[in-house]
């Protein structure tokens, strides 16, 4: 999963509300790549993964919504997808537009030149 950031990064771009996520990997990356982009991640697991990496929501500023038991039991978490949730708001109403707008270049102008940036096999 950690392996494909910019598969992420263009769920973000086509505007999705919430990543469907079925993986056999650890949590910590889906709330990781949930809070990165602001979006809802819905995080599936085999029932027998449980115990490590229980299925679950996660909101878009990377909390956990709603987890399912870390028992071994076959269950379904539950959620409202709400924009205006304390769990949503700043990410999907601030941080969303912030990081979009600075994507798409608004702070070039403000970054460094640096030559070992263009030629990483020079010395210095």
């Amino acid at each position: 999963m950690s392996g494909y950031p910019e598969l992420f990064a263009e769920y973000e771009k086509l505007d999705v509300d919430c990543v469907l996520l079925s993986t056999t990997g650890v949590s910590a990356q889906a709330r990781g790549h949930a809070a990165l982009n602001s979006y809802w991640v819905s995080f599936s697991v085999p029932a027998q993964h449980s115990a490590t990496a229980p299925s679950g929501v996660i909101a878009p500023n990377g909390d956990w919504l709603e987890r399912c038991p870390a028992d071994g039991t076959p269950s379904v978490a539950v959620v409202n997808l709400d924009d205006s949730s304390e769990a949503a708001v700043e990410s999907v109403t601030h941080a969303r537009p912030w990081r979009r707008e600075s994507r798409a270049g608004v702070n070039a102008e403000h970054q460094v030149t640096d030559p070992r940036r263009q030629d990483r096999t020079a010395t210095f």
